[in-house]
């Protein structure tokens, strides 16, 4: 991975902490990211005209990219809406891998090395140790739940993006269509059937939301660029240090419990995300 390559994907790891704390931070999740994806499409739309479309190859990639960030923007919204974003947060971003690295085994017969079972081991333990943390912990199961859901989500959507960013063979014809199309189908959705609660989204809240939209747009066009010339899993590994970051704004901004224990608890998520992908 290029210095340049490594840069990019990291500062993309810490906007994407940040898009998902203006989601957690105040009012209805549903309504948040409704704003949030929309805001990306709303961006993409007029440089439609100005980048060639995929090419045929492309297509059932992107398509199926789209179809599944319908579910995981609605499991992310359940996970945010009953618990806090240093515990869903982790445990959405962490479980993804060793569920790749699992059903590849079951699946396809593939072996961990030792390196590999050793990293899934230290992802599970930060997960757990997420989990065990109190009575708070216990109290957000259906959280956790959702945010497992989410965690599956991730890692086919991930799948999609870097074969259909290679399938185009340019990335950012692919970038800017994924996101014109991306936030339509949940957004405009999320906005109709809530339109009786729109005055939720007076400006107070409207401007953290917009904002979390570019965020949003810039952290993802990163990642798919990286994953352009950049092997997928040392990308997807380097950009889920965000745990900790999400973990530390969930505590020190959003005055979540067990801090400590969280943040340290996320670190081990991230370190064995970026080992399992190592070793895989």
């Amino acid at each position: 991975m290029s210095p340049l390559v490594f840069a990019v994907v990291l500062a993309a790891a810490g906007l994407h902490a940040a898009w998902n704390a203006l989601v957690k931070q105040g009012g209805d999740p549903f309504l948040r990211l409704a704003v949030v994806i929309l805001t990306g499409s709303l961006v993409c739309l007029p440089l439609l005209p100005f980048v060639a479309p995929p090419p045929a190859a492309a297509w059932p990639w992107l398509l199926g990219s789209v179809a599944i960030h319908i579910a995981y923007d609605s499991f992310l919204c359940l996970a945010y809406r009953r618990g806090d974003l240093s515990l869903a947060y982790p445990v959405a971003r962490g479980i993804a891998p060793p569920l790749v690295a699992l059903s590849g085994f079951l699946v396809a017969g593939e072996r961990l090395s030792p390196a590999g079972l050793a990293a899934v081991a230290v992802v599970s333990a930060g997960i757990l140790l997420l989990v065990g943390l109190g009575r708070v912990a216990r109290a957000q199961r259906a959280s956790l739940l959702w945010a497992a859901l989410c965690g599956v989500t991730i890692a086919l959507y991930t799948l999609c993006d870097g074969q259909g960013v290679r399938a185009a063979g340019e990335p950012w014809g692919y970038i800017v269509w994924l996101f014109a199309l991306d936030g339509l189908p949940f957004g405009t959705a999320v906005l109709w059937l809530e339109r009786h609660r729109l005055d939720g989204l007076a400006t107070p809240g409207l401007v953290p939301a917009v904002v979390g939209g570019l965020l949003s747009f810039a952290a993802y066009a990163m990642v798919v660029w990286a994953m352009a010339t950049t092997p997928m899993a040392l990308v997807s590994a380097l950009r889920e240090t965000s745990v900790v970051l999400a973990a530390w704004i969930g505590v020190r901004h959003l005055g979540e419990p067990f801090g400590r224990r969280r943040i340290a608890a996320a670190s081990l998520v991230a370190a064995g995300v970026v080992l399992l992908k190592l070793a895989g």
